[in-house]
């Protein structure tokens, strides 16, 4: 009969599986209870201390800065690791006539529903333009926005080095396109370069990760500035225009892009929009879509969409897939004429925003771009109109809200739709990521897999490097 203590022996010797590993900890939830917090407090403080609360806007614009100065060396990174990693350059161009195509037909798209509600609205009839007004309405004319030959000059850098130290997203664009052929070109020789990227793309992310920590002052900065100098008044006084703007929106994305989604994905927009829930909170606090550009172009990564579709779409979309500003120079306009006594007919309306849209192309990049293009474009196609503008002078970075979420929620869905078109997604993947069942790593905002490659085989049987 066995003995206690030969008993214990046996127990001590039987061998015991390993104990799982600790899952990591996602503290970066607190960061974004933080956010919704500050932007709370920024409302506040701008409803009680307006004057105080517009002394705190360089706050806000310094976090925009920070992740601004992120948005070049990530947009290169990707799109040279993306390109170079494919054979085919071909496969390449098809990506970026796709995107283009695409992103023509939704802008003429969103220029039509913010045309049919805006005519049904009807909301400037009746306001009084002073003196006052029309100067606000001059003085938003910006010299920035060029016309479309000199636009398309002006995306060739001055040296290469430039297209970075001068924040221009397009010209970053071309250089990292030509340095992404060139080393396919080079085949093994350009190996080593890539792993270098790849080792730059790393810490680029990781510095954007930690810039995120700022997130909840530079929200606070933003809104308590925001609601500091528009007020209460000014809402009011276009609650119809606004809310009618926002309603617009909503519609656009929720019904033209959320049925888009489903037919050619088969994915439910909410879930999708839940998985960039953060993305949404950040634009809303800092009333800018850059700041979301490169946890966009890490998380559609992270989705399984590949890096070519990814590092062309998102960069690309976000200089001319601008779906909220479609809608918002729209309606804008019409509100501008019916409020200066002019409303336009159909066949007038028609030709100015066409004008629009082709102006809006030439902004691409420029600071505060809707009020902007909007001045500029009345200004060359109507200029009886610019002085209307300052009548939504007031209201324009509330509009902006929208307008940032919207152009963000056109380029999220875009992505997915055209690595879908030119089959370069993982559906299996998307699936799972949506599911909850891959998280994103918010620490270093990419997987730990990402240099890993795997050879897919093309429907002509020739095969092509892709992210696995």
């Amino acid at each position: 009969m066995p003995t206690t203590s030969s008993r214990r022996a046996a127990v001590a010797s039987t061998p015991t599986a390993p104990a799982a590993p600790a899952a990591k900890r996602d503290r970066t939830h607190y960061l974004y209870i933080a956010v919704i917090v500050a932007v709370i407090l920024g409302i506040t403080v701008g409803l009680v201390a307006p004057d105080f609360a517009v002394e705190l806007k360089p706050i806000g614009t310094g976090f925009v800065n920070l992740i601004k100065m992120m948005i070049s060396p990530i947009i290169f990174c990707t799109i040279v690791l993306g390109i170079g990693s494919v054979r085919k350059a071909a496969k390449v161009g098809a990506v970026g006539g796709i995107a283009l195509g695409y992103f023509l037909v939704m802008s003429l798209v969103a220029l039509a529903i913010g045309l049919l509600v805006g005519n049904i609205l009807d909301p400037g009839t009746g306001l009084q333009v002073t003196d006052a007004v029309k100067e606000a309405g001059q003085g938003q004319v910006s010299d920035e926005a060029l016309p479309p030959v000199e636009f398309m000059l002006s995306i060739i850098p001055t040296t290469m080095v430039s297209a970075f130290t001068e924040g221009q997203v397009l010209q970053t664009l071309l250089i990292a396109l030509l340095s992404g052929f060139a080393l396919q070109a080079m085949g093994s020789a350009g190996q080593p370069v890539l792993r270098g990227v790849e080792h730059i793309q790393r810490l680029v992310f990781r510095i954007l990760g930690m810039v995120m920590w700022l997130a909840p002052l530079g929200a606070f900065g933003a809104i308590a500035a925001v609601t500091g100098s528009a007020g209460l008044d000014a809402l009011k006084s276009l609650a119809v225009l606004m809310l009618g703007f926002y309603v617009t929106c909503f519609l656009f994305v929720f019904i033209v892009l959320g049925t888009m989604l489903r037919i050619i994905t088969g994915l439910n927009i909410l879930t999708f929009f839940k998985y960039l829930g953060r993305e949404f909170l950040l634009i809303l606090s800092t009333s800018s879509s850059e700041s979301a550009l490169p946890r966009l172009i890490a998380k559609m990564e992270h989705l399984g969409v590949s890096k070519p579709v990814v590092g062309i779409t998102v960069p690309t979309g976000y200089s001319f897939n601008l779906d909220g500003t479609m809608i918002y120079m729209t309606m804008a306009s019409l509100y501008i004429a019916d409020a200066l006594g002019t409303p336009m007919a159909i066949g007038e309306q028609i030709p100015l925003l066409l004008f629009l849209l082709v102006a809006s192309k030439g902004a691409a990049g420029v600071s505060g771009a809707g009020l902007a293009t909007l001045a500029g474009g009345l200004q060359s196609h109507k200029p009886a109109l610019v002085d209307g503008v300052g009548l939504i002078v007031g209201i324009d970075r509330f509009m902006s809200e929208a307008r940032a979420l919207t152009n963000f929620a056109g380029n999220a869905v875009a992505t997915v739709l055209i690595g879908t078109w030119t089959k370069e997604i993982d559906n299996e993947r998307v699936k799972r990521v949506l599911a909850g069942e891959l998280p994103f790593d918010e620490k270093t905002l990419l997987d730990d897999d990402e240099a890993a490659v795997a050879e897919v085989p093309e429907q002509g049987g020739e095969k092509e490097l892709v992210k696995a």
